[in-house]
């Protein structure tokens, strides 16, 4: 289950792979004689590049969030049942 992963993982769990993703596309964009300036490819890799970061951040958050939501349901079902004894 991913809510049970640490907060820590979820930011830099595709960090390292997507990295030499996007080397590979500049690389083959470069040498295939693309339309777009290579130039042009970096800066709409960079800008996708900020963009996920910023949507890991988030998923980040929610994910805290929901684990945080489900500790606190856990606490108070422990604590109807000691209610109802």
């Amino acid at each position: 289950s991913t809510t049970n992963a640490p907060e820590d993982d979820a930011p830099n769990r595709y960090s390292r792979p997507e990295r030499t993703v996007y080397g590979r596309y500049s690389r083959d964009a470069n040498s295939s004689g693309s339309s777009l300036p290579s130039n042009s490819l970096e800066k709409r890799i960079e800008e996708l590049e900020r963009e996920l970061a910023k949507e890991r951040q988030e998923n980040a958050r929610l994910m805290k969030m929901a684990q945080d939501k489900e500790e606190l349901i856990g606490k108070l079902k422990e604590e109807i049942d000691l209610l109802n004894r």
